[in-house]
């Protein structure tokens, strides 16, 4: 489900200055004895309605509950809350194999973006060969895991068996031994630690484990309404050293937890929240993140789904067509209605001020360029208090047909020689001198076993590179020609096909788009990652907008230069289905019927006003209110004719 509304605009400045002040105050504790020694609980601060987060601290010393440096950051979830929505990593959908192939690996920022969640952190322990892998990647769950209703992952043995287990209402039971396994009729949401750490109010993790790490811990309040999610920081000196188990155990009852499970902690250790223009924002600081400058690719994620904390300004949701949008909200009093919005997060563009005051408000953009994204405020003032939210997203449709240019069999002249300094992917380049033309796909397999029989249609065999042992050149470039009779304002171009590993694509000289490659390329360069398994058997799509900005009408050239992704890399793939995709009128129809005393005008397509006139001829005028279908016009004028403007 997808939910727009999300965050009020203060929380990223609370955020930042929380955080902030938690740096603040550890790093004064090393450089200046005289701050005292402390644990500090930060107080819970609503971001979403029915989720609070909390930032604490602990200085150490006489008056502090632990022994080191610690920066701990904590949702606290309202499982009461009728909002409130559970979700974990659901099975992969390409070859799922218990405990082998059961869920695909992304970082949290990835999960929460992927599935619209509001809040993430990790959860279960996971194999995995690498931290950072490509996204889909995929991998086995330690212990239970059920998302939806689904088995994920079974509980196959003791280890990893301290669960969380939540029915379809929230309804939170804590197992903190699920072996022998329980039944799973009835859980909706699952996931595992591999140990304990709060049972029944008391700390019973082990005291002999020593070594402090960052630590992701998983909390029931004792009347089971409170579900505690918990990161404590660590492998930063001067910010935070994180914790022994014990010592998460602690934290774990400082919050309020009746019972507490160990989770999967480490580098995985991230919390993450959407912003209101849906893109994710870490809330703690990340050991991977600090080493690396990235996520980890985690098997395993438990992420919420709220709705935005209520204010003056209620319920806002945007309704695209492709040159129109209609903007509702509500407000708590009688207010005016204004919309900002534009491309950027600048916006720049208003609707314009409307002065009557309304508690339901509903605002008609115009003008807008379908397949387009739009950033938007609305904005209200009542009693002389304006009241402006913070920036959301919407993207208007496209109605659109796609005809298809080349299928993967389209042919392609290839050339392993460098064309650094060449201007190869001009459309006048003279490429005589390079392959014959061969169809889709292009490819070069060297391994011992052969090559995978699931890369086809294997066309067009190139050869490989003898200065390299034999292993395939670093980098093919690729060229081919396709006809259009015309060129549409707001066309694009669609591709899929199979390219292994990474590319860059040249439409008539220009660059188009970068596949798994870094931002600037030659012969040399080795592509940033590889498709699926690092094989060509899964489809990449992409589609490139604007396609009138790059497109003539007649002959086009299309280039493309295809990188591996090692040096000893056995295989290269290549091959293209190309569409082009092209507007098509919006047309609308109007229906009148009479009703007692007026008139009711229906019409079926969204982003059009009513207009009359008293004549046929005009002048015509937009009917006061006349936004949406159906609309009543009452009392009925004789001689009144109607009509639709976009």
């Amino acid at each position: 489900m997808k939910r727009e509304l999300i965050m009020p605009v203060s929380l990223a400045t609370h955020r930042t200055s929380t955080w902030f002040n938690a740096v603040l105050l550890a790093a004064a504790a090393l450089m200046a004895p005289a701050i005292p020694a402390a644990t500090l609980v930060g107080p819970w601060t609503p971001i979403f309605k029915g989720v609070d987060h909390s930032v604490s601290t602990n200085i150490p010393g006489a008056g502090a509950s632990f022994g080191t440096l610690q920066v701990v950051h904590a949702f606290r979830v309202d499982l009461k809350d009728p909002d409130i929505r559970l979700f974990t990593n659901p099975r992969i959908t390409n070859n799922y194999v218990a405990d082998q192939r059961e869920v695909g690996g992304y970082t949290p920022g990835d999960f929460l973006k992927n599935h619209h969640l509001q809040a993430v952190i990790n959860a279960n322990f996971f194999s995995s060969t690498s931290y950072y892998l490509p996204a889909g990647t995929p991998m086995d769950v330690y212990g239970l895991s059920i998302s939806e209703g689904i088995v994920v992952s079974a509980q196959s043995s003791r280890n990893n068996s301290a669960v969380l287990l939540f029915d379809t209402n929230n309804v939170a039971t804590v197992v903190h031994t699920n072996w022998p396994a329980r039944s799973t009729q009835g859980i909706y949401t699952a996931v595992a630690g591999n140990g304990s750490l709060v049972a029944a109010g008391k700390n019973v993790a082990s005291r002999t484990a020593t070594d402090r790490d960052p630590r992701t811990a998983f909390g029931l309040s004792e009347d089971h309404r409170y579900l505690y999610l918990v990161g404590v920081d660590g492998r930063q000196p001067g910010y935070s050293n994180g914790s022994t188990d014990y010592e998460t155990a602690g934290w774990m009852l400082l919050f309020g937890a009746y019972d507490a499970v160990n989770m999967d902690g480490g580098g995985s250790t991230t919390l993450v929240i959407e912003d209101s223009t849906g893109k994710p924002v870490r809330m703690n600081e990340s050991s991977a993140v600090a080493d690396s400058g990235k996520e980890r690719t985690v098997g395993s994620h438990f992420g919420v789904y709220a709705k935005p904390v209520p204010g003056f300004l209620n319920d806002i949701q945007a309704i695209p067509d492709d040159t129109t949008a209609q903007i509702q909200w509500n407000t708590l009093g009688p207010a005016t209605s204004e919309v900002l919005y534009g491309e950027t997060a600048d916006l720049g563009l208003s609707s314009g001020l409307q002065s009557g005051l309304v508690t339901n408000h509903l605002v008609q953009l115009s003008g807008l360029v379908p397949g387009a994204t739009y950033y938007y405020q609305v904005a209200s003032t009542m009693d002389g208090q304006s009241h402006v939210s913070p920036s959301y997203v919407f993207t208007t449709t496209n109605y659109v047909v796609t005809n298809l240019v080349f299928d993967l069999t389209n042919a392609w002249r290839y050339t392993t020689t460098s064309q650094d300094q060449r201007n190869w992917t001009a459309p006048g380049y003279d490429d005589s001198a390079w392959s014959e033309p061969g169809p889709g796909l292009l490819w070069v397999d060297v391994r011992a076993t052969g090559p995978n029989p699931l890369v086809d249609p294997k066309n067009t065999q190139m050869p490989a590179d003898p200065a390299n042992s034999g292993y395939p050149f670093v980098t093919y470039y690729f060229r081919s020609t396709f006809v259009v009779d015309h060129v549409t304002a707001g066309s694009s171009l669609a591709f899929s096909g199979f390219i292994d590993d990474g590319a860059v694509l040249y439409l008539n000289g220009s660059e188009i788009y970068r596949l798994r490659m870094p931002a600037t390329a030659v012969n040399t360069t080795l592509a940033s990652s590889y498709p699926c398994s690092g094989d060509a058997t899964c489809l990449d799509e992409f589609t490139v907008a604007s396609a009138a900005d790059h497109l003539v009408a007649g002959v086009n050239t299309l280039a493309a230069e295809v990188h591996n992704y090692n040096l000893r890399s056995a295989d290269i793939t290549f091959g293209l289905n190309l569409s082009l995709v092209e507007p098509v009128p919006r047309q609308a129809r109007l229906a009148i019927e009479p009703v007692a005393g007026g008139l009711r005008l229906k019409w079926d397509a969204a982003g059009f006003v009513l207009q009359s006139a008293g004549a046929a001829q005009g002048p015509w005028t937009d009917v006061e209110g006349a936004t949406q279908s159906p609309f009543t016009v009452n009392p009925l004028s004789a001689g009144r004719f109607y009509r639709l403007r976009k």
